[in-house]
């Protein structure tokens, strides 16, 4: 893509202003590919016209159905390697024709570029017969089309056609759906493309075969020989630059007059650059969902239904927009979601019986494929061409796209020194089901370690928070979905737990980000001797239980309850836009008294997030991979995050009504 962009304009101006389409500028482009303090040699953010980063493979094809969603009349042509499609993402992502609707969605136009090597081995797709390659696809549900030859003349004639072939097929498929209101899924077309790995390259370097093998992978020619400057001259001469370019080495008249114009060209295609076409979301007010609150611990509620409730009207507010969805792998009423199930349906376009629940070719809740790599990926794309969603999912099985989450981490830090990448809805995370209770799954259900995995990205990326009750993670979820180029992660109980905060105290608590806990304090603003801190729902509950023993058995001890419910509040703020400054942590923390910090995740990560502070007098509870089929409390006693022997149920807790 660098090469069209550059030479059809879009890499210059004001992207890139010193690659003018000269001799000079050209000179400039060739030093800074793939160089130090240049750009990739794969696609990138520096890249105008992408949407995905070429480095890690897998997801092109998951990126490309979620930039056709709610996308009519667009299609995403995505080229895919044949080694690219031999890892599991891509693999999987075949089927998401199965989600796609002619109606309302574009279409997706996959090309798999069958090369036949990788860097050291042959392509599985190209070492089986043709047979069997086109009745994979068409199993999968494809219409394959086959472009196959070494001659470039006949191969470009070849692709042209097959390319009209393909473009009047989707349009074929589009124009009946939309005028017999048919949502049965069709065969989508697809192209497979089979020529030499490194066509056009040299045949031969040093006796051995290169054009045709695993050698034309990366560097074809090695600059370790006086021949080989000899050979490299000969292989470009082979284009005949002098017939494509004038004296100042700029594209001919006639060539630069075959692009397309405006924002038809890939590098200029607002879809790319998706904060061209956000649009807000029109939101319901949060605060008219409040979980009532009598007093602190005196009813019970479960945290994500009270969300559901919400997430259900975002989605109503915006099903005429079509720019909001939810994805989760088979989840969302798991996750006590079902509210949204009210308004619309789960996306599916394969057969259904009249036993399935929710199943509606145009629904907007794309949990109906048990593949985490699919939701990510379909959200990633989503976001990118400027649109709004969020992804709920099992705490433990959200690290199975950690890589997935880490390269668009890579892509936010990269866009956010672009100033001409616009601004884009943040890719958001509500992660339930988490390792405090899981009662009959168990040790397999138990990892909190995606937060140890998002901390360690990029500051001005990344955001954790940890709501103890609903109205807080009513407040976080808003100020969430509302943000841009964040990657925020949401963990909550979708269990029956104490409801703490009123919103009013909530909204003051989420904003601030940590705070003492006056009303469950007994330091009356004086020094205390000892400091109870806590973070997530489960050790929330814990530490006020034991707070209520201490209370009851030793009441001249003076003990501050601290609640964090943005995780980042720990760390200095040197190191994170959201981090206290080392004064305030102390007025919270104090420099030198004692504090027991009841974690949800490892305890490592809360000593890793303040080992600069002044106060290290810190013993962390938290999960310590002790886990099984069993109940949630003696899984806080396997952890050894339970209260003392004899501590009271937390919904009995004898707090004083808050001032």
């Amino acid at each position: 893509m660098v090469a069209q962009d550059y030479l059809d304009g879009s890499y210059t101006g004001r992207r890139v202003p010193e690659h003018q389409r000269d001799a000079a500028g050209m000179q400039r482009l060739f030093k800074q590919f793939s160089f130090p303090g240049g750009i990739p040699s794969h696609v990138a953010p520096e890249t105008p016209g992408s949407i995905h980063e070429g480095g890690e493979l897998g997801y092109s094809l998951a990126h490309a159905f979620g930039a056709v969603m709610d996308n009519p009349d667009l299609i995403a042509a995505c080229v895919v390697g044949d080694g690219e499609a031999e890892t599991g993402p891509l693999a999987t992502a075949w089927h998401g024709n199965k989600f796609v609707n002619p109606i309302t969605d574009g279409a997706v136009l996959p090309i798999l570029h069958l090369n036949g090597f990788k860097i050291a081995n042959p392509t599985l797709f190209s070492r089986i017969s043709h047979e069997e390659l086109e009745m994979f696809f068409r199993g999968c549900g494809w219409e394959p089309r086959f472009v196959e030859g070494d001659d470039p003349a006949e191969m470009h004639a070849k692709m042209a056609e097959t390319m009209d072939w393909a473009i009047e097929e989707i349009h074929a498929i589009q124009q009946h759906a939309r005028t017999t209101h048919d949502t049965t899924r069709p065969y989508w077309p697809m192209i497979v493309f089979r020529a030499p790995k490194g066509w056009t390259g040299p045949k031969e370097v040093d006796g051995r075969q290169v054009e045709g093998s695993f050698r034309a992978h990366q560097v074809p020619i090695a600059m370790d020989k006086p021949e080989h400057l000899v050979q490299l001259e000969e292989w470009l001469r082979s284009y005949h630059p002098e017939e494509l370019f004038d004296d100042n080495g700029t594209l001919i008249p006639e060539l630069q007059a075959l692009a397309p114009k405006g924002q038809r060209r890939m590098g200029a295609n607002p879809h790319a650059n998706g904060g061209l076409l956000l649009r807000e979301l029109r939101m319901p007010d949060f605060r008219t969902y409040e979980q009532p609150v009598p007093a602190p611990g005196a009813v019970e509620a479960q945290d994500m239904t009270v969300l559901g409730a919400f997430v259900r009207d975002i989605m109503r507010e915006n099903m005429d927009a079509r720019n909001f969805r939810i994805f989760a792998p088979d989840e969302t009423a798991s996750n006590r979601l079902s509210p949204v199930f009210e308004v619309t349906g789960r996306r599916w376009v394969a057969e259904a019986t009249d036993n399935d629940e929710f199943l509606d070719p145009d629904g907007r809740v794309m949990d109906s494929m048990l593949s985490e790599h699919m939701c990510e990926g379909w959200l990633e794309g989503y976001l990118l061409t400027g649109r709004h969603g969020f992804f709920n999912s099992y705490e433990a099985f959200i690290r199975i796209v950690d890589s997935m989450v880490a390269q668009h981490a890579k892509w936010l830090k990269v866009c956010n020194q672009l100033p001409w990448r616009q601004d884009i809805a943040s890719l958001n995370y509500v992660l339930a089901s988490n390792v405090w209770q899981q009662d009959h799954n168990g040790f397999t259900h138990q990892d909190p370690g995606f937060l140890d995995h998002v901390s360690n990205k990029k500051a001005d990326v990344v955001r954790i928070y940890l709501p103890p009750d609903a109205n807080c993670l009513l407040s976080c979820f808003d100020h969430c979905i509302r943000s841009r180029n964040y990657i925020n992660v949401i963990v909550a109980s979708k269990h029956p737990r104490p409801q703490w905060l009123t919103m009013e105290q909530a909204v003051r608590h989420c904003t601030q980000g940590v705070s003492i806990w006056e009303w469950a304090s007994s330091d009356q603003g004086a020094e205390p001797d000892v400091v109870m801190a806590c973070c997530g729902d489960t050790p929330t509950l814990e530490t006020l239980a034991a707070v209520t023993i201490l209370r009851e058995k030793l009441p001249e001890v003076r003990v501050r309850v601290v609640n964090v419910v943005d995780l980042m509040k720990l760390q200095p703020h040197s190191d994170h836009p959201h981090g206290l400054t080392d004064e305030d942590y102390d007025l919270i923390f104090t420099k030198d008294k004692p504090v027991i910090f009841a974690f949800h995740g490892y305890p490592k990560l809360i000593h890793e997030l303040t080992y600069t502070r002044h106060n290290q007098n810190m013993f962390v509870c938290g999960y310590v991979e002790e886990g099984t089929i069993t109940t949630p409390f003696d899984m806080r006693v396997l952890n050894e995050l339970d209260r003392p022997p004899g501590g009271c149920p937390g919904s009995s807790m004898p707090w004083p009504a808050p001032a």
